[in-house]
């Protein structure tokens, strides 16, 4: 019993870190801090532009900065706020980033 539990976990790895190399959260990789992310939060409610320190606040992260995990980390946070406990502000999130010193891109929520 020990061994077949053993090996139904050791599947389930390695199928989550084959599972993470195709998607772009990497949640689930064993080595998820392989690129290098700038980013810059911008957030209008209601057509007030909110400060860096409301910005850090509200997601509990800082407005703008690096971060070593996938971008989509910083992507699943504001959407999750958003869809939760912001889900009646009517907010409106731009972020530029960068990944690994690549193209400037652009994300924003709601998505259009």
């Amino acid at each position: 019993m020990r061994t077949f539990l053993g090996a139904i976990l050791i599947a389930f790895q390695i199928g989550m870190i084959v599972y993470a190399r195709f998607v772009p959260s990497r949640y689930f990789c064993w080595a998820p801090m392989d690129s290098q992310n700038l980013f810059s939060v911008r957030v209008v409610i209601n057509g007030r532009e909110l400060s860096t320190d409301e910005i850090t606040l509200r997601y509990r992260q800082p407005q703008r900065g690096g971060n070593c995990q996938s971008i989509q980390h910083v992507k699943d946070k504001l959407q999750q706020y958003e869809e939760t406990y912001g889900r009646t502000d009517n907010a409106k999130v731009e972020m530029t980033y960068t990944v690994n010193g690549g193209k400037e891109q652009f994300w924003e929520w709601p998505r259009k």
